[in-house]
């Protein structure tokens, strides 16, 4: 009997013992796959981290980004220019820019929106503009509507550099399309909140001076008052095709 009551103790430690291995087992599997989820997080979070350096006109980046090539309501100015890695900014201003054209949505349905050059994935000298070099620059052509009222993007190819050689006259038309004033400013505006969201803000908007008293004719004028920094004098090319946005982005010390 002793013999036998011994053998039953045994059984019932052993499989006590067989499943608290079972258990500790799952646990330090499941810690396992924790850490290394957390691993590969952080190191995709570090490679998305960029680094800007000295100013938009005088700077270079580390870590910068590429805008994504197309998105609901908004595409970018030229496969050509985004294989060329003419549309790479701070992740920063990336975060922004897509969260700005994801709240376009549902503000504007229907309207939609093009980028054009922001810089190289390094900065430094972006020919032919001035700027752009640290990334924290980003260039947007005009929101436009047809003949129709339908909003449309403005056409941009090689044989009109870009969209940058596009004239528009001093009401905002050019052919048959006209600058949508309304769609402009609300992209202007989210780009602000946005910017504002994440405790940084835009330092300047240039865009023709003569054209800017149209943003101030919708119903965004007041928050564009007390908001935003516009250019009061004309740039070295006119800026009537697209709008010039400069973000305030803390950049480190050169090294």
């Amino acid at each position: 009997m002793r013999v036998r009551h011994f053998a039953c103790l045994r059984k019932r430690r052993s499989r006590r013992q067989a499943r608290l291995l079972r258990v500790l087992a799952r646990l330090l599997m499941r810690l396992g796959l924790g850490l290394l989820v957390m691993f590969f997080s952080v190191a995709a979070i570090a490679a998305e981290t960029s680094v800007c350096y000295g100013t938009a006109s005088d700077g270079r980046l580390e870590g910068g980004v590429p805008l994504p090539q197309e998105g609901v309501n908004f595409v970018s100015y030229s496969m050509i220019g985004r294989l060329a890695g003419r549309t790479y900014v701070h992740n920063k201003v990336r975060d922004i820019v897509v969260a700005a054209y994801a709240g376009l949505e549902k503000e504007k349905p229907g309207v939609v929106y093009k980028y054009a050059e922001t810089g190289f994935s390094d900065g430094g000298p972006f020919k032919p503009h001035k700027t752009h070099q640290n990334g924290s620059s980003v260039d947007f052509m005009v929101p436009v509507v047809d003949q129709n009222g339908t909003s449309v993007h403005l056409p941009t190819h090689i044989f009109n550099k870009f969209g940058y050689a596009i004239e528009f006259d001093s009401v905002g038309s050019y052919g048959e399309y006209n600058i949508d004033y309304p769609a402009m400013a609300a992209h202007i505006v989210q780009l602000h909140r946005e910017a504002a969201s994440r405790d940084l803000h835009l330092w300047r908007v240039i865009f023709d001076p003569k054209l800017q008293k149209h943003l101030f004719e919708t119903e965004y004028a007041e928050y564009l008052r007390a908001n935003i920094k516009f250019s009061e004098k004309p740039s070295w090319v006119r800026h009537d095709e697209h709008y010039h946005v400069d973000f305030s982005i803390p950049c480190a010390s050169e090294r």
